[in-house]
């Protein structure tokens, strides 16, 4: 009896030993497989680089997550510093000659880096953005004149620049304010220019320092004297020829009269206009703001205008309905050429043909 109950005693204890055995093998099972899951769902570096990492630049984020479909090609650009106040390009004054046999091919041979009229710096970034607006009808050779000497003459002043020839195609009589109106509006709806130069076709700068910028403060007028005149200022308040203005002084006063049909009176409209707003008008100095101009006779349909008198008076009056905010054209066509870029309007005016 006693040795029955010893191996019982005995047997109970090994099947205890056995279920606790069993008891931590599945213990041990289950641990060991929770640890595996646990390691799996940890996060590889380089992910968890990209989540305690600083914020990345655009170009960073553009090399990680590049588009589908598409070879990414990350270009770094670098930041130009401003270019100086005074260029150091500029050369002394000089007397202008004109070559009878010059051509239009001539002249873009030697300005290889100008396209669609445009020509930035290279080596630094200009202080403004500038729109050379041309009115012109019939004066073919005095524009091939003037953009030989103004090409070279605006780059070594190294301005980011454009010129625009707005060119009037209908048999009204020419409206040189009216087309200045066309240039400011059409150029502006390829750049927002800084600076804009209302510029004759006839006139050509003697002078790099007569510096084709804006005075952010002052309209400026840059034709003090010219070679036909002895170089004297024309006359006390003439402001013709070639202006500069900002777009926000130039909007200021409505731009010029769209009424001046034919010769004269257009500039004067704008000198009471700017002075109606109260600005000041800047020159540069007489021996700096010298013009050769080109002879010629005064051309058919540019006869001077008879109103001009009349319309000076009118111009306190109706300024603010007489200028952009009412200048009506027809555009006909803009035309991308190496130097310069066209714009051809037709003004469509029955009554003021050429007679």
């Amino acid at each position: 009896m006693g040795l029955n109950y010893a191996n019982f005693h005995f047997s109970y204890k090994i099947k205890l030993l056995m279920l606790f055995t069993l008891c931590v093998l599945l213990v041990g099972w289950a641990t060991s497989t929770y640890l595996v899951d646990t390691v799996h769902e940890i996060p590889r570096p380089k992910i968890l680089s990209a989540i305690f990492r600083k914020p990345s630049t655009i170009v960073e984020q553009q090399k990680d997550s590049p588009k589908s479909g598409a070879t990414s090609t990350v270009r770094q650009t670098t930041m130009k510093s401003p270019c100086p106040s005074l260029s150091p390009h500029l050369r002394s004054p000089h007397k202008l000659t004109f070559k009878a046999s010059l051509t239009l091919e001539e002249v873009q041979r030697k300005n290889p880096q100008v396209a669609k009229g445009r020509h930035r710096p290279e080596d630094c970034s200009a202080r403004q953005r500038v729109a050379v607006l041309i009115p012109h009808r019939n004066r073919e050779k005095h524009l091939l004149y003037l953009l030989d000497y103004l090409h070279p003459f605006l780059q070594r002043q190294q301005l980011d620049y454009s010129i625009y020839v707005i060119h009037q195609a209908d048999h009204a009589k020419f409206n040189r304010a009216k087309l200045l109106n066309v240039g400011y509006l059409e150029s502006l709806k390829e750049e927002n220019w800084d600076c804009f130069i209302f510029h004759d076709v006839d006139l050509l700068p003697e002078n790099d320092m007569n510096i084709y910028m804006c005075d952010h403060n002052r309209p400026k007028h840059l034709v003090v004297g010219r070679n036909n005149t002895g170089y004297r200022l024309r006359y006390q308040g003439y402001f013709g020829g070639v202006t500069a203005l900002t777009r926000e002084q130039f909007s200021k006063v409505n731009g010029f009269s769209n009424n001046y049909w034919g010769w004269g009176g257009e500039d004067d409209d704008l000198r009471l206009r700017v002075k109606l707003q109260k600005m000041e008008v800047v020159r540069p100095s007489p021996d700096v703001g010298k013009y050769t101009m080109i002879f010629h006779t005064r051309d058919r349909g540019n006869e001077a205008n008879g109103q001009r008198m009349n319309l000076l008076r009118q111009t306190p009056r109706v300024w603010k309905t007489d200028g952009l905010n009412s200048c009506s054209y027809k555009l006909l066509s803009v035309e991308y050429n190496p130097l310069y870029t066209n714009i051809t309007v037709d003004f469509g005016v029955a009554k003021q043909k050429i007679s």
